[in-house]
């Protein structure tokens, strides 16, 4: 089994416990596949977790892995970025009580990858608020906005233009 940082040892402790507050089980495979998504430094495709995961569980196939990230989904434990087709854990998301909490936003920095999850209640109500106004329902949104991240814009800006 892959050994991963603290952090992200107290992080699949908690989500742990959360499961086992909804009857819910993190098997050795859930805990260690939400492990390897939690201890990357970017979004992580099925694919790649999958090649990381056959590190250790040579026989592992696809319908495992995407098994898994739907339960992982279900728990509110990670989310899917959709315009990377990749997924980050969910750090910020669960009450003490296990449910989820919260409607994320992403930025997404267009040169690094590099993902920043938000939790900004003003959004979440100001998109149902304009759904409201044409007479629509959410059930729920996850908004992505890309752009650059600070590190990339400044170094953008010590560079010389070559236009």
């Amino acid at each position: 089994m892959a050994a991963f940082s603290l952090r992200t040892e107290s992080l699949l402790d908690r989500a742990d416990a959360v499961c086992r507050q909804r009857n819910a089980n993190l098997t050795e495979l859930r805990r260690h596949l939400l492990g390897l998504i939690l201890d990357s430094a970017s979004p992580t495709g099925a694919y790649e977790v999958l090649d990381q995961l056959r590190q250790t569980r040579r026989g592992a196939v696809p319908p495992t892995v995407y098994r898994t990230l739907d339960f992982l989904l279900d728990q509110g434990l990670i989310h899917k970025i959709e315009r990377l087709s990749a997924f980050v854990g969910c750090v910020a998301g669960c009450s003490d009580n296990g449910t989820h909490t919260h409607e994320p936003q992403f930025l997404i920095c267009h040169t690094c990858g590099r993902v920043i999850e938000l939790r900004n209640d003003e959004v979440s109500a100001a998109v149902g608020r304009a759904a409201n106004e044409v007479g629509f329902s959410v059930a729920g949104a996850i908004i992505e906005a890309e752009g650059l991240c600070r590190m990339c814009e400044t170094a953008t800006k010590g560079r010389p233009r070559t236009d």
